[in-house]
């Protein structure tokens, strides 16, 4: 399994437990409000939980520009890779 992979599976469960949405459900193409339902609340639950979970930062300015999951898989790759960040 690829890092990316492993970074969505472990981020689809993240999000699984916020939401109780299968986790076969949650793949990149995936919005988070349209398709997926979540709120701000819970967004913030998923980032707090995915900042612990991959070991980066997810700055507030950051969250808007994190429409779908693959865009928060990309900035979590990214992130972690040391790259900066630009969401």
């Amino acid at each position: 399994m690829s890092d990316q992979s492993q970074i969505l599976a472990d981020f689809a469960a993240i999000v699984n437990d916020e939401t109780g949405i299968p986790v076969a459900d949650i793949t990149p193409e995936k919005t988070f409000v349209e398709d997926l339902d979540v709120d701000s609340l819970s967004m913030m639950t998923i980032v707090v939980e995915a900042q612990e979970k991959f070991g980066v930062e997810i700055p507030d300015e950051a969250l808007t520009e994190l429409k779908t999951v693959g865009d928060a898989i990309t900035f979590i790759v990214a992130a972690r890779s040391g790259a900066t960040v630009q969401a």
